[in-house]
């Protein structure tokens, strides 16, 4: 499985339009390869470079696994987003404080539908996805204000 950004390549630069210092909206993601067992997808994007440890940046899972593209400022249609690192619903774009930081965009491919709402943490997530992952794709970006 793959995931790739026709915005940025693997640990290369964010374009500053989908960070806090432009327009704080998701960039678009590629995804290919995934298997054909596959029942949804799940994707977490997280800075682990935050000073106070990792901080979400978007939970999205219940994803089609026919989707082949999430476009710009988009959310994958019939999927649930969750509470990201703010305690709010949705993306929130890279704003390191200080530094460069990286951005892990980790997308899941797994065996089963997820019955999780939109008050979901990451760690709800992370429990709900155990034991069903059959496969994953990371695609890192970086940032620096």
């Amino acid at each position: 499985m793959k995931l790739t950004s026709s915005a940025f390549d693997h640990n290369q630069k964010i374009p500053v339009v989908y960070t806090c210092d432009g327009q704080k909206i998701n960039p678009p993601l590629a995804i290919s390869g995934v298997p054909k067992e596959a029942k949804s997808l799940a994707l977490i994007v997280e800075d682990p470079d935050a000073p106070t440890g990792t901080f979400v940046h978007w939970i999205v899972w219940n994803i089609d696994p026919e989707t082949l593209e999430i476009p710009e400022g988009s959310v994958p249609e019939k999927s649930q987003e969750g509470l990201n690192g703010a305690g709010k619903e949705g993306y929130v774009g890279p704003c390191p404080p200080t530094g460069q930081h990286r951005y892990f965009f980790t997308l899941y491919a797994l065996d089963t539908t997820l019955g999780l709402n939109g008050q979901a943490k990451r760690e709800d997530l992370d429990a709900a996805m155990q034991g069903h992952i059959t496969a994953q794709a990371t695609l890192v970006g970086v940032y620096r204000r």
